[in-house]
């Protein structure tokens, strides 16, 4: 295990993406760093201590840092395209779909105006998902990271 002491310039919670996945790094109790890998499965957090080495030592490559809003956003695009569900959350998702795919069909960009509504409500679904798993006792959830 890697301890927060023996990394003086890490700064926790930190947020990566982690081969286009996004991957949050917490303190342990123990004094230890914690990570948590976004499932695609079920949109919750799932333990990635076997990748705090990778990603705190690699150089490069396929691992970026995020700043929390980046995080956010990473996380709501991928729980937006792989799951499925009912409920105002998917509505939600749906919505961000139904906007993206209406551009994509007229072959145009994003405009300003719907690119903030996008990002909003990104940040509002990734609040409500992470307090739903909280709810269920989902271990990695933290919807304060939306308001950093």
């Amino acid at each position: 295990m890697i301890y927060v002491a023996q990394m003086p310039g890490l700064v926790l919670p930190a947020y990566f993406s982690y081969y286009k996945s996004p991957v949050k790094m917490n303190a342990s109790a123990e004094g230890g760093v914690k990570a948590w890998r976004l499932s695609v499965e079920s949109g919750g957090w799932d333990p990635a201590d076997d990748l705090v080495e990778d990603i705190l030592f690699a150089v490069g490559g396929e691992i970026t840092p995020l700043a929390p809003d980046e995080f956010v956003q990473w996380t709501e695009h991928d729980r937006g395209r792989y799951l499925r569900g009912e409920g105002p959350i998917f509505a939600l998702y749906g919505t961000v779909r139904a906007i993206e795919d209406a551009a994509a069909a007229e072959r145009r960009r994003l405009t300003t105006e719907e690119r903030a509504l996008i990002h909003g409500i990104r940040r509002k679904t990734f609040v409500m998902f992470e307090e739903q798993l909280q709810r269920e006792g989902g271990l990695g959830a933290d919807p304060t990271i939306a308001a950093l």
